[in-house]
């Protein structure tokens, strides 16, 4: 990043500026530093190699689009004053900020009954006391709670900022085409009616192609059975830490990765200690990382041989299932683990997991996407589209599997 000018070189969309000293200032703050130790699509990188980005460059893409969305609204007449547009912009860039070590996998590991998209509201509301109120504008329209809806839709929608440029970036890095939107076109398509987002008619094929693209990369990157299963070990290694840690073993590992091992942590009481907050600000990847490293050497055998397999790349294996375990099965197949490594049948428990993978590409219980035709006309896409309808946008398939340790 230039002194100067403050330009970032963005592989996928070249050269972004950052628009004023504010939005340099909250990029600048340690919590969103903290976003590039931090990777985007956690453990994907045992598929896709190149998956290595983090979440911080796909927060300053969002950034971009933001960008070029206000400026595409504005040239049709939209009112958007600088004091929205500043706030609209560090929203979307915040919107990642709670996102924990490995993204969703460690969501409800290390703290239960919080999301996190309640945490980034937690460290947002932070920031913005340390900036003496500078953030109220872009809180409230990450809330939706501020008058212009269509700014929030912006940010959190079927069609937003977020899902645009990680549609983009993903594609990009994991080398899997079919997930790449035309995301200039869409933003030029923008419009407001009714203080609704719209698309112009002329982008419908656009929409289309982003909707399929998004199923795409569910299901080839982002539900990618190697990549669940990897998700699958990680889960059952922290779990074990945890149920040592509550037995008072003793494990390496960095200091806030220490400090949520060894409490038991609810999303009421990190809501409301402050230095919760401080510790989960200082844990990222390389925490996890580096306490799994050293595990391999850990005394319990569970722990040990879960660490060894993530660390060496043996994950667990797939099988899909049509129903799952009967108890006979199950128990089968813990008999085999107790037996193998001389552990209890309890023990053996933490290597295998049962696992259903689901997504939809449209829900109608957001807002929906819809079309402005010439004539002033709404429609929604499904029914705006020749090739998409409601059943084939809502339809959530789901996929059954059985995860387990290879012996």
């Amino acid at each position: 990043m230039a002194n100067k000018r403050k330009i970032i070189n963005d592989p996928v969309f070249g050269f972004i500026s950052i628009p004023n000293e504010l939005i340099f200032d909250v990029l600048q703050h340690p919590y969103v530093q903290r976003l590039n130790r931090i990777r985007q699509l956690g453990l994907s990188y045992v598929v896709y190699p190149g998956a290595q980005h983090s979440r911080f460059l796909h927060s300053i893409g969002a950034m971009h689009l933001m960008s070029d969305a206000i400026a595409s609204l504005r040239q049709k007449g939209i009112a958007i004053t600088d004091d929205e547009a500043n706030g609209a912009m560090i929203a979307i860039l915040l919107h990642d900020l709670g996102h924990a070590p490995f993204s969703h996998v460690m969501e409800h590991t290390l703290i239960e009954g919080i999301t996190h998209e309640d945490v980034s509201l937690i460290m947002m509301e932070q920031i913005n006391r340390e900036m003496h109120g500078a953030l109220d504008t872009a809180i409230a329209i990450f809330t939706n709670k501020y008058s212009k809806h269509f700014l929030h839709q912006l940010i959190s929608s079927q069609f937003d900022m977020d899902r645009m440029d990680y549609l983009c970036r993903d594609s990009f890095f994991t080398g899997v085409t079919e997930g790449s939107v035309a995301s200039a076109r869409l933003i030029k398509m923008l419009n407001v009616v009714d203080d609704h987002l719209v698309i112009e008619a002329k982008g419908i094929y656009s929409v289309e192609k982003f909707l399929i693209a998004r199923r795409l990369m569910y299901w080839q990157v982002y539900l990618h059975k190697t990549s669940v299963a990897a998700e699958q070990l990680l889960i059952k290694i922290l779990e074990r830490a945890k149920q040592l840690a509550r037995e008072g073993v003793e494990l390496f590992c960095p200091p806030a990765l220490h400090y949520f091992l060894y409490q038991h942590m609810t999303g009421d009481v990190f809501a409301q200690d402050s230095y919760a907050l401080q510790q989960y600000a200082l844990l990222d990847d390389s925490d996890i990382l580096s306490a799994i490293k050293a595990w391999q050497a850990q005394s319990d055998t569970t722990l040990r041989l879960l660490a060894e397999a993530f660390v060496n790349r043996r994950l667990f294996k797939g099988r899909l299932l049509e129903q799952p375990l009967t108890a006979e099965e199950r128990n089968s197949l813990l008999q085999q683990y107790a037996q193998k490594f001389g552990i209890t049948a309890s023990d053996a428990e933490y290597f295998i997991t049962e696992h259903v993978s689901t997504s939809n590409t449209y829900s109608e219980k957001d807002d929906s996407i819809d079309i402005l035709y010439n004539d002033g006309k709404v429609r929604n896409i499904a029914e705006a589209s020749e090739m998409l309808n409601l059943q084939t946008l809502t339809y959530k398939p789901q996929k059954l599997y059985l995860f387990y340790y290879n012996i």
